[in-house]
């Protein structure tokens, strides 16, 4: 079979949330457009898909709702502080600015003129620790998670007016680039389904195809400089072909590829039981409750780790103990109450939109999770006392590093202090739960007090946990139109980069930190602004 050639006016590179955005904001402009992508078709939307579908908004009738006084301004500020931006960092100084001013009105509004509903509580995360994060709660999520985000989005796309401009070609691997005369062309790479070769001649290109998190290697690569070296093990959380391999092509055009040391990593990441790809990883949402202790069953201080205020300064700690790996100390109460693994896949209820379990599950606790935790997760182990406990933490990891004596004087240190009552407490971890209790969409998933070796509360449970890789915040630089642009700073004709490509716009909008829900909704804006520019210049 030949080398197939096909024609477009636009060719996106890359099916996930950000090229989808821009695939429908070009049909509304009449656009013809071609979109590839290397999954097969049922996985179409990317990681997307797999997501917990949560984004940072401000001015929204839910904050309203639940009284909660946000603007732009303060976005803005919180953005640029928390990510330690300096002001002269041009592009992604001025796509922070864009994101916070017009996040209502291009995300939030156009979501919901599809049909895209949010939950009427609005999360409080990243509150930030010696650097300040969100000052009020901005984390909204799609009821439905990102898998009905995708859906939503995706019968939008193909029941356009428009629709007979678009065409959809999936396991289809771009590979590179081609130039004629000095300018960009075509693009090719291999049918993967039928293994030949194919090229797309077009007048626009869109690169679209996420970050490098889905290669470890490249992910220790670009580690940051400043922080302790890399662990040695890695899970991957992120998409199978965020694998920069584009990144390499852009930058061979003479794009400029910025900032791919800012990564946005968790810190309790544990094995999949049933893993696709190497190394697969589940991401948890770690309880506040729960003590986090090194590999020795120590736990790490003088500050105690938690969850919920500064995720990256939580990655950073992790890297500084010894063997790269963490355990978290909790029992089943907690679990049951607190636990949640982050994604569409491990959150039916909320994916499948059935309320009346999902309110059961907060609270009354989530048997399911619990459950599958504990029989289906090799590195999660279960006991009635506290030398089981340390015996089984031992096995799993293939050694006797864990002290029981370290532990146990330890959990009753932190036991004893939340005995003593709230206004007694002298611990960070005990105050900060305190804290975020006055939040009500905090209250109601966060225990009170709760001892480790509450005997009601039983069985005790240990997790083993690793750094697992998600996000890539920097990538190719881009303009204010989503141009890429080379190293001196000027725009590369007709070629354009946007959602993680592009680190959610300007080559790494973030900064060194994100207020946490900005990557899909930083994929829809930057989607549609770069569909914007490129209907400003195609004539239907």
């Amino acid at each position: 079979m030949g080398q197939q050639t096909y024609k477009s006016d636009v060719v996106i590179i890359g099916g996930g949330i950000a090229g989808i955005a821009s695939a429908i904001e070009l049909l509304d402009r009449g656009v013809e457009v071609l979109m590839v992508d290397r999954d097969i078709a049922s996985k179409f939307g990317g990681l997307a898909r797999e997501a917990f579908g949560g984004m940072a908004l401000c001015g929204t009738p839910q904050q309203k709702f639940n009284s909660i006084a946000d603007g732009p301004e303060l976005m803005f500020r919180d953005w640029t502080t928390f990510g330690e931006m300096p002001k002269d960092d041009k592009w992604p100084m001025k796509w922070a600015e864009m994101y916070a001013y017009r996040n209502y009105e291009d995300i939030y509004c156009w979501l919901r003129q599809r049909n895209v509903k949010f939950f009427p509580a609005v999360n409080w995360v990243e509150r930030g620790d010696f650097v300040a994060g969100n000052s009020v709660p901005r984390y909204h999520i799609v009821w439905g998670t990102g898998w009905e985000l995708v859906e939503i989005l995706i019968h939008h796309l193909k029941n356009h007016r428009n629709s007979r401009k678009l065409t959809l070609r999936f396991e289809h691997f771009v590979s590179g680039f081609d130039v004629e005369a000095g300018e960009l062309t075509a693009c090719h790479g291999v049918n993967e389904s039928n293994n030949t070769g194919f090229v797309i001649h077009a007048n626009m290109f869109v690169a679209a195809t996420g970050g490098i998190n889905g290669c470890i290697e490249k992910v220790k690569e670009n580690w940051p400089t400043d922080w302790p070296p890399p662990p040695a093990i890695i899970l991957n959380g992120s998409h199978k072909y965020a694998d920069g391999i584009l990144h390499d092509s852009v930058e061979k055009l003479g794009g400029n590829i910025t900032h791919l040391d800012q990564q946005w990593n968790y810190a309790a990441g544990i094995r999949h039981p049933e893993p696709k790809i190497a190394d697969q990883g589940l991401s948890l949402i770690p309880p506040k409750s729960a003590l986090w202790v090194d590999c020795y069953g120590k736990r790490i201080g003088p500050r105690p780790m938690v969850t919920g205020f500064d995720t990256t300064d939580l990655c950073h700690r992790v890297c500084e103990q010894d063997n790269g790996y963490t355990w978290q100390v909790l029992n089943k109460k907690i679990v049951r109450k607190e636990m949640s693994i982050s994604g569409s896949e491990h959150n039916p209820s909320f994916r499948d939109k059935k309320a009346v379990k999902f309110l059961r599950e907060i609270l009354l606790g989530n048997d399911d999770l619990y459950q599958y935790l504990t029989t289906q997760c090799p590195e999660v182990v279960v006991a009635y006392s506290l030398a089981e406990l340390v015996d089984k933490m031992n096995a799993v990891a293939g050694n006797s590093l864990v002290s029981y004596e370290k532990l146990r004087h330890d959990i009753q240190e932190y036991d004893d202090q939340l005995a003593r009552g709230t206004k007694f407490h002298n611990d960070d971890q005990a105050r900060r739960i305190v804290h975020v209790r006055q939040w009500k969409g905090d209250k109601v998933r966060t225990l009170k007090a709760q001892q480790v070796l509450d005997k009601k509360a039983m069985p005790l449970v240990a997790m083993r946990e690793y750094i697992i890789s998600r996000k890539s915040m920097g990538g190719v630089q881009t303009d204010d139109h989503s141009r890429v642009l080379d190293k001196g700073g000027n725009a590369i004709k007709n070629l354009y980069a946007i959602g993680e490509m592009a680190g959610f716009g300007g080559g790494g909008s973030s900064g060194n930190r994100s207020l946490e829900g900005t990557f899909l909704s930083g994929c829809i804006l930057s989607g549609r602004i770069a569909a914007r520019s490129i209907g400003g210049v195609v004539i239907p």
